[in-house]
């Protein structure tokens, strides 16, 4: 497996039908979104979709969610401890955890345990930012019942109303690239970038709850650029301002994804192609 030769950058349009696409626990759990009305995926929510997505691939990740762990650990600490044994040279702990996980090998992590007397940092290669929605979104509420009573109670019904929020529809695009310099140092293979791209194009796979039904969300187009140097032709910023997504002639309030439509603007960045691949 070699080591990744040349920089990425991708970028990816999401779909959010009368789903709940990043709850806020500060404001209710309703859907994320700026002062302005536009919508927002943390780029922490996207890692832990993509984690999951490696996970179901069958990759060995570090930061498991209490759900999905499948080695027996309850906390990062105890799956450190199991691997790294009394590894305490920082460069060799780095090491190890780069080539026993995918997820450090990839996003970085910090690993601080007082147990282990350990505080050893990873930088990883594949960045993301936040999601952002190309137009303003509407925040629906909805009244629900449900039941909470798990014992007999005479005092009170064992239905109680609460409220479910909801994004009714719109198109998210994110954003992201993969450093080659920070590769060399993790170990992140070329085979690790397409790791990477099966996840996002995948992204909502074994995703689904009461908040995001199946079909709720979906990966509408993935944008991969493979650049043909290590530093890259151009930088990120001018490649994802290449991108141009924007509402169809006569369409004022989008309702699905097919009410956008999208361009490269290969002037801004001559000889470097996108692969445009269908989400799943």
């Amino acid at each position: 497996m070699s080591i990744l030769q040349n920089k990425i950058d991708f970028a990816a349009l999401i779909s959010v039908k009368m789903a709940n696409s990043n709850g806020d626990p500060l404001n209710g759990n309703r859907p994320r979104t700026d002062y302005n009305g536009y919508g927002e995926i943390s780029d922490v929510c996207i890692k832990r979709k993509i984690r999951n997505r490696m996970q179901d691939m069958g990759k060995e990740i570090f930061v498991q969610s209490e759900e999905r762990a499948a080695d027996g650990f309850g906390s990062l600490s105890e799956r450190a401890s199991a691997t790294m044994g009394k590894i305490k040279d920082r460069d060799e702990y780095a090491k190890k955890a780069c080539e026993t996980w995918l997820d450090v090998r990839s996003f970085g992590q910090v690993f601080a345990f007082k147990k282990d007397n350990v505080s050893v940092g990873v930088r990883g290669p594949v960045s993301i930012h936040q999601a952002v929605s190309i137009s303003p979104v509407d925040i629906e509420s909805l009244q629900i019942t449900k039941s909470v009573n798990g014992e007999p109670s005479e005092k009170r019904s064992s239905d109680t109303m609460g409220t479910k929020h909801f994004v009714r529809f719109g198109l998210y695009e994110l954003k992201g690239s993969i450093n080659v310099q920070l590769a060399e140092k993790t170990g992140f293979t070329e085979e690790d970038a397409d790791t990477v791209k099966e996840c996002l194009r995948t992204l909502f796979v074994n995703d689904s709850s009461s908040a995001r039904p199946d079909g709720s969300m979906e990966v509408v187009k993935l944008f991969w650029w493979k650049h043909n140097c290590k530093d890259g032709q151009y930088s990120s910023a001018q490649v994802h301002r290449s991108l141009k997504v924007f509402l169809r002639e006569g369409v004022t309030i989008p309702a699905c994804a097919a009410d956008y439509d999208y361009e490269i603007d290969g002037e801004a960045i001559p000889g470097l192609e996108a692969e445009i691949i269908d989400g799943l």
